[in-house]
């Protein structure tokens, strides 16, 4: 039986960074590492189907540094050479994130930003390419060697992930393919510009209405009350978690989302994906996948309502 080779990750802060990296914690798993992650309290779920221990990560500095250091002693127990290897890898690009590791005498790999390189065990350039590319380039690294981009993220659904959204649709009546999702908000921003499409209200009332599907919407926490009073069209349905919501898209005729972390999840689970663009460069940012359709306006601007309008009803012809 071959010594195991415990690998601690930490992963990145928001739904579509996760997701974006999947494809390079597959590959560290087939080539033999076991993967011990670390990240949101949200991540546990949204990684379920792939089995993987998820931690979640404590928000003060002693709690991470406390952990982290709980699972350096456990898994140097069990492979005698953890400490004398990269035993760790560091997708933020965060000082705090480095820092973390090497208070915790971990040996991380991580891209070189923030002037971190001296924390960590081995520090790469992060080169100018999509975010998927980003971490896949990280993997390539430990690895040594470097491999074709995948053509999909691959996320698998956990069965009680199934189950729950089987019987959600069941009880409000969703026929499977025959309902759209919308997102209409969005974290952060990009190049400091808003990624919340103005016209997202004024389309799920006028646009999507007319198409004679039922429209489902699955706000997070804290977006609540403005998923029931700007889309009072729209079936809420309220705290979804992220593998219950990826099994309701992979049910759904459509999801319109703005580029945010459902829209990933949509392409991580192959549902179809209208990804409405504004700011966003999607050389950097576009979601990932064989089923994401953009659209966007020419310069990186808005689209038009039609443009929007006409693009899902191509897609819901399919």
């Amino acid at each position: 039986m071959s010594t195991p080779r415990p690998l601690i990750v930490r992963l990145r802060n928001w739904v579509g960074d996760v997701l974006l990296g999947l494809p390079a914690l597959e590959r560290l798993q087939a080539a033999g590492y076991e993967l011990h992650l670390v990240g949101k309290p949200w991540a546990a779920e949204l990684l379920a189907g792939h089995g993987w221990p998820v931690h979640k990560q404590p928000k003060s500095l002693r709690e991470r540094v406390a952990l982290l250091r709980r699972l350096r002693h456990e898994l140097r127990q069990r492979d005698p050479g953890f400490d004398g290897r990269i035993n760790a890898v560091a997708f933020p690009y965060s000082f705090g994130s480095a820092l973390d590791m090497r208070l915790a005498g971990l040996r991380a790999i991580g891209h070189n930003r923030e002037a971190r390189g001296w924390l960590l065990g081995r520090s790469v350039p992060r080169p100018d390419r999509h975010e998927l590319e980003v971490y896949w380039h990280l993997a390539s690294a430990l690895l040594g060697q470097d491999a074709p981009l995948p053509e999909r993220l691959g996320l698998q659904v956990a069965p009680r992930h199934h189950e729950a959204a089987e019987a959600l649709c069941a009880q409000h009546g969703l026929p499977a393919g025959g309902f759209i999702v919308i997102c209409p908000f969005a974290g952060g921003t990009f190049a400091g510009q808003n990624k919340v499409w103005p016209d997202f209200p004024a389309f799920a009332a006028d646009e999507l209405q007319g198409l004679g599907l039922p429209v489902l919407i699955c706000p997070g926490p804290g977006e609540e009350e403005e998923a029931r009073t700007q889309y009072p069209q729209a079936l809420c349905l309220e705290r979804v978690n992220l593998g219950v919501l990826a099994a309701l898209l992979q049910r759904a005729a459509l999801l319109v989302s703005n580029d945010t972390g459902p829209g990933h999840l949509a392409a991580a689970v192959e549902a179809p994906l209208l990804s409405v663009l504004g700011p966003t460069d999607p050389a950097l940012w576009r979601a990932w996948g064989p089923t994401v359709h953009i659209v966007q306006g020419p310069g990186q601007v808005w689209p038009a309502r039609a443009a929007v309008r006409a693009q899902a009803v191509e897609l819901l012809a399919r």
